[in-house]
């Protein structure tokens, strides 16, 4: 492996690091006391930037909104003492189902504030997924939105902890306008938080069961700026940048990477809820100065179908572009270095544990296809099954160490399975990779049933169920069929119920039981009817198998 990145105290005060005595290695800095909020925009409201917008929506019907430091806090803390006036305390579960605009970020703040746990739901999620996280988290209190809690209000009845749901738009019922959170003074004195207090639960599926929780604390907004700072090309610190993503911030990709960034550094986010389109994108990006985003590989090739950007949006101040999820194929970086003249750094890891690997243009250059090379502060390894370091050049799972400090705090009600994680002394990730002779780690897949699409993580447990609960469905399995686009893309093996045969109408009617009980994003784009399956010695469906045969295929 290439010798340590020798940084002088100036970058790695930059960077959030400091040398560990006596060993070639950084670490990242954390502080015994923390909170997300007091350390983010409650910093920036009374230390010089109270005055400056720190968050600017944009409606669907072009409508601008837009607040300041000092008012985003302001109405944060009124949120949170309404909260608290009903009942919401510390270690207590918010469930926040709002989508990337300011009533979001508001209730993010106040939950920080409040000492409690803030569980982000995406409104992609379907009502099989809504009910299952509702009542798995415990949340006592749901901030929904009229457009996309419309057809899901049955759910609430089945969620017995959830006392209070409050609504953007128009209520029904006993549910509260989200107007009556922002009533009041502005008087809350925020709870004083420790960086290993709880704070954000985020589910995300596994390659068994329903979604799990993964629970941060607040550490993470510290955690990550090492590497946040590194995919953004060490620019965090400089004056007037402007962020935007249009990824969800139900997920760590949305909120934790771009949001938190953009307010610890005081600079302002810029949201919408308009559905992703590339000359969307780029025209938005420009008409509102965007700066700095961060952008799925698979958004990044739709964008590069765009033809002379420059010459089209002339105002684009675009500069640097962090994407991870899947790999960024090299003809794309091409694209983004050429045709758009930005920079793109990838960033690899996982909720659980992120940020291990990824580029930094301005360290080290970019070799294109590579997921990058380990971070400083941070582990990599690459293993074989008994946990031995495998050589360069050989295929191994990428592990890394629970001393790291984005290591999250472990699963929701779940030690089984954080404890699984385990391999010996390592912290396994379930990604295949190869290192080479540079450092620099090359994606090679996964080791388990767990399907990456799009930047999503998918189960196809939850799928199976789902499609076995139709009548024609006698037996599935779901695996993830390679995808030039997208990665891989969900596809399903069916075999059919006695009196059922196999037709297009079919397909379309399982593809549409899907998608109205989970996330959109979940539903088999291909479903191929056999007459049995692979299976394992112990007689289960062997998706293994099934990959195989599809890899082999195609």
């Amino acid at each position: 492996m290439p010798p340590l990145l020798d940084l002088d105290d100036s970058l790695l005060a930059r960077l959030n690091l400091r040398r560990i005595p006596g060993a070639a290695r950084y670490e990242i800095i954390v502080p015994e006391f923390a909170n997300i909020a007091g350390d983010t925009v409650g910093h920036w409201a009374t230390h010089g930037r109270a005055d400056c917008d720190a968050i600017i929506h944009e409606h669907l019907d072009g409508r601008v909104e837009r607040l300041s430091y000092a008012e985003l806090d302001a109405r944060s803390r009124q949120c949170a003492r309404q909260l608290a006036e009903r009942g919401v305390a510390r270690g207590d579960v918010v469930a926040i189902h709002t989508g990337a605009r300011i009533e979001t970020a508001i209730t993010h703040l106040a939950v920080y504030k409040l000492g409690a746990i803030a569980a982000t739901i995406s409104q992609l999620t379907g009502p099989d997924s809504l009910e299952h996280i509702l009542n798995d988290s415990g949340a006592v209190a749901l901030v929904t939105e009229d457009s996309v809690w419309a057809s899901m209000r049955e759910v609430r009845r089945r969620c017995p902890k959830l006392r209070h749901c409050i609504v953007v738009g128009a209520p029904a019922g006993d549910e509260e306008p989200f107007s009556a959170l922002l009533e009041g003074e502005a008087t809350f004195e925020p709870v004083r938080t420790r960086a290993e207090d709880p704070t954000l639960l985020i589910y995300t599926s596994g390659s068994t069961g329903m979604p799990k929780g993964v629970l941060h604390g607040h550490r993470i907004l510290h955690a990550y700026k090492t590497s946040l700072s590194l995919f953004f090309n060490i620019e965090l610190q400089e004056r007037g940048l402007v962020f935007w993503t249009p990824a969800d911030w139900a997920w760590v990709g949305g909120l934790v990477d771009v949001v938190y960034p953009a307010w610890a550094y005081g600079h302002v986010i810029v949201s919408s809820q308009h559905r992703f389109d590339p000359e969307w994108a780029l025209g938005f990006m420009a008409k509102h100065g965007v700066t700095h985003s961060l952008v799925t590989p698979t958004g990044l090739k739709r964008m590069a179908q765009v033809t002379r950007p420059r010459e089209r949006w002339p105002a684009l101040r675009l500069k640097t572009i962090f994407t991870g999820g899947e790999a960024l194929p090299g003809e794309t970086l091409g694209w983004l270095n050429s045709a758009l003249g930005i920079v793109c750094n990838e960033g690899y890891g996982t909720s659980e544990v992120n940020h291990m690997i990824g580029n930094c243009q301005a360290l080290r250059p970019i070799k294109p296809g590579s997921m990058g090379w380990e971070l400083p502060g941070h582990v990599a390894m690459l293993v074989d099954e008994t946990g031995e370091p495998v050589a360069d050049g050989e295929v191994g799972e990428v592990v890394t160490t629970d001393s790291d400090p984005t290591f999250f705090l472990g699963y929701w009600g779940r030690p089984d399975l954080t404890a699984a994680m385990r391999l010996g002394r390592w912290i396994r990730t379930r990604d295949l990779a190869v290192r080479d002779e540079d450092g620099y780690y090359w994606y090679r897949g996964r080791n388990d049933d767990l399907i990456k699409s799009a930047g999503y993580r998918i189960g196809p447990t939850e799928i199976e169920e789902v499609l076995l609960r139709h009548p024609a469905v006698a037996e599935a399995a779901v695996i993830g069929s390679p995808d030039k686009e997208r990665g891989q893309i969900v596809k399903a093996f069916i075999k059919l119920a006695a009196g059922y045969s196999p037709s297009e109408p079919l397909v379309k009617e399982l593809q549409g039981h899907v998608r109205s009980r989970l996330a959109v994003y979940k539903y088999p784009r291909q479903i191929e009817f056999v007459d049995d399956f692979p299976v394992t010695s112990s007689g289960k469906v062997s998706r293994a198998e099934l990959r195989r045969r599809e890899a082999a295929g195609r």
